[in-house]
């Protein structure tokens, strides 16, 4: 049975870290994606809650960007820092996770993904670009 530790394979889980780091060299925001096996509740409080605890609400500028997936009962949420919501809204977390959705439909979860992350990081780039003495505030590593 998949777990959210085995979901992506080796190669998926790679190139979704690569995403990850490759989309956050044109900003100073961060980018995380936790995967869970079952999400009690409300997807959005349950991403809130996962954002708290890794620590995303603690970078300089407030604009890191969690994804979210829940792989048994299926959730995807999406949730961004206030410093990059005041910025692009509810609306665009909302359209984000349903073209993740439609995507994830129609074939590859992991291209999906690393579409949504570059997507997200282009979107973070505009408000908040990388600086000459940007640090990585987060690890990129997928979180489970």
């Amino acid at each position: 049975m998949k777990t959210a530790k085995n979901f992506f394979t080796k190669q998926e889980q790679e190139l979704l870290v690569n995403s990850i780091s490759t989309a956050e060299l044109k900003t100073s925001g961060e980018i995380r994606l936790h995967i869970d096996n079952i999400c009690l509740g409300d997807v959005i409080k349950r991403t809130e809650k996962v954002f708290t605890k890794l620590n995303m609400h603690q970078t300089a500028e407030r604009n890191g960007v969690l994804i979210y997936l829940s792989i048994l009962d299926k959730k995807i949420a999406v949730v961004g820092d206030i410093g990059i919501h005041q910025k692009l809204g509810a609306e665009f977390w909302n359209e984000t996770v349903n073209e993740l959705i439609e995507k994830f439909k129609s074939g590859n979860k992991a291209l999906a993904l690393a579409d949504c992350i570059l997507h997200c990081g282009n979107q973070l780039g505009k408000y908040f670009p990388r600086k000459i003495n940007d640090k990585n505030e987060l690890n990129n590593n997928l979180s489970f």
